[in-house]
């Protein structure tokens, strides 16, 4: 029996006002247009996806994510969607800015486990949650960790946790020609946010004193991008 993968970064999330914004957002900062992605039901949103060549995490990649506009989420009527992509500030931040980093997500062997780690550090990431969507490959299925208020906490820095199925969806994304060189992470406390990720299993991710922020430096076909979360 094949032991499931460490703890590792799973994905970024750049959030959008609207898909199609940010798909221009990818093909005019990244030189690439984003591969295809799906729509989420529980959530009412959409996204399109980017492979990220990356040594240390070899299922990166990026995600951009916006509301569906036609789209009502299956969830019960006053929860919140993930990524506080309904939080008023960040919807106000992407019309004005556009679509920019705002979280990310990391892939965890047993993500109950995982988040009653994290509850027992004081951390409420929320209740694991049943996820899948159509591929032209099948059904994708997940559990991950969302929040009723759908807060990503401590400034997005905290990581979301995710336990994929049988399939990951980067096993089927073709090279972008994108590789992540770096992602570091820095908040005002900064020896509670890495004392978390210690406790999840992932102490390499560096995490330095400052402002809640994500930083991915990038090289792309139009030579080294960085982005940064503006929180």
């Amino acid at each position: 029996m094949t032991s499931p993968p460490p703890a590792q970064l799973d994905h970024l999330v750049v959030a959008a006002r609207t898909l199609a914004e940010g798909v221009a957002w990818c093909e005019a900062t990244l030189g690439v247009a984003p591969g295809p992605g799906g729509e989420h039901a529980l959530f009412g949103t959409h996204n399109r996806l980017l492979r990220l060549a990356c040594e240390h995490a070899p299922h990166a990649y990026l995600e951009i994510i916006a509301i569906h506009p036609q789209a009502t989420p299956t969830r019960p009527a006053g929860l919140k969607r993930w990524f506080d992509l309904d939080d008023p500030a960040l919807q106000a931040r992407l019309a004005q800015h556009g679509p920019q980093l705002v979280h990310w997500v990391a892939s965890v062997p047993d993500v109950v486990a995982a988040t009653r780690q994290l509850g027992a550090l004081g951390f409420d990431r929320g209740p694991v949650l049943a996820a899948s969507r159509p591929t032209p490959q099948g059904l994708l299925q997940w559990r991950i960790s969302v929040r009723d208020d759908g807060q990503r906490l401590l400034g997005g820095a905290l990581p979301t946790l995710i336990q994929w199925g049988d399939t990951h969806p980067a096993d089927a994304m073709p090279a972008s020609g994108i590789a992540l060189r770096s992602f570091t992470l820095s908040h005002p406390d900064a020896p509670q946010l890495q004392h978390a990720l210690d406790t999840l299993g992932l102490s390499a991710m560096p995490v330095a004193p400052g402002p809640a922020a994500l930083t991915a430096q990038l090289d792309t076909p139009q030579g080294p991008r960085t982005l940064r979360s503006a929180i």
